[in-house]
């Protein structure tokens, strides 16, 4: 059922960085990297990563602001310290050797059920089904499984895959190369909003290509999106070659990066505790030149403005606000969150 699957994937995308030379290791770093990432943003910098931290142990032995540091580019920093927590779990308690049983994999800080399944099914080769969204899809739209995307809809595959109803294809000798054709398949040609089924190599087995159904598998329960526009003040202050910054917390967006000194001029959610208000002394006049840029996160629109001021200008404005230390300007060896950075270079 699925030999011109196998040999599409093998003949478009075997060249990946992770599918050569491939190692338990390996497979851990860029399964973790390619969750809520494009390919090609990993493969820009998944080298990069590896160089730095080569093995398991050399990741364990490191620490949350380097592998942050490492992560940049990539986006989603929670993913970079789930890695580290699970490689220091490995390296503590399993002596640097990664699992290759399910259970024992989930109970790894770090690992959930997703990098469990592929750690498996494609770093061990065995048979197992690492079911992320692009799986999710492709698997409900061959077997036409008419099941609200998400958890019931994940739960439901992984039920028929264990009691052999579907994919019996799937074996200790086809594992790896068919869990990777299905996520190609999925990141390719059978998209969410666009399903190329003309090109598609297993459209004669799909159910939901016979029966019409490719548009509406998987079930698409569409949630009411709410945007929320954001203006902030991000102030520059340099000393001796050092910036003026602070460490956010668990709380925060971008935990354990560091942030230049922020603040909300304006915001259409009156809920919003991220950042604190701007001083009522620091009038709007005072940065009427100031450099901006866009960005967004989560639900916010965000209108950045930039402002340099000396560190004593700053006292004189901000002296009931605490918590804010210079750091060494090295992107390098300092983990500036990437907003940071941006506005840091408004600023000649």
């Amino acid at each position: 059922m699925f030999k011109k699957l196998l040999k599409w994937s093998s003949e478009q995308h075997s060249h990946l960085p992770w599918r050569e030379n491939r190692s338990l290791y390996l497979t851990l770093v860029s399964e973790i990297m390619l969750q809520q990432t494009t390919v090609q943003t990993v493969v820009n910098h998944i080298d990069r990563f590896l160089k730095k931290y080569p093995t398991l142990k050399s990741l364990a032995q490191s620490n949350e602001e380097e592998v942050c540091i490492a992560w940049k580019g990539l986006g989603y920093y929670r993913r970079a310290r789930n890695l580290l927590s699970a490689a220091q779990d490995i390296q503590l308690n399993y002596g640097g050797k990664i699992p290759t049983d399910i259970d024992t994999l989930k109970s790894i800080k770090g690992i959930g059920d997703y990098t469990a399944n592929a750690i498996i099914g494609i770093g061990a080769g065995k048979r197992a089904l690492a079911v992320d969204a692009n799986l999710e899809r492709v698997i409900a739209r061959i077997y036409a499984i008419d099941i609200e995307k998400g958890v019931k809809l994940q739960k439901e595959i992984y039920k028929r895959f264990y009691n052999g109803e579907i994919l019996k294809e799937l074996t200790d000798n086809n594992s790896r190369e068919l869990n990777e054709a299905f996520m190609d398949l999925g990141r390719v040609i059978c998209q969410a909003r666009k399903a190329d089924c003309v090109l598609c190599p297993v459209k004669r087995s799909c159910l939901s290509f016979k029966e019409g159904l490719v548009e509406s598998i998987p079930k698409v329960v569409e949630k009411k999106k709410v945007k929320h526009e954001l203006k902030l003040l991000r102030i520059i202050v340099k000393k001796k070659g050092n910036i003026l910054g602070y460490i956010k917390s668990e709380k925060e967006w971008l935990q354990g990066q560091i942030e230049v000194p922020t603040f909300v001029i304006s915001s259409t959610d009156e809920l919003l505790t991220q950042y604190p208000a701007l001083p009522k002394n620091f009038k709007n006049d005072l940065f009427r030149d100031a450099l901006g840029f866009k960005s967004t996160i989560t639900k916010y629109k965000i209108d950045n403005l930039v402002y340099e001021i000396s560190e004593s200008e700053f006292k004189k404005y901000f002296k009931s606000i605490k918590n804010f230390e210079f750091f060494k300007n090295d992107s390098e060896k300092v983990n500036f969150s990437t907003v940071s950075l941006k506005a840091l270079s408004k600023i000649k």
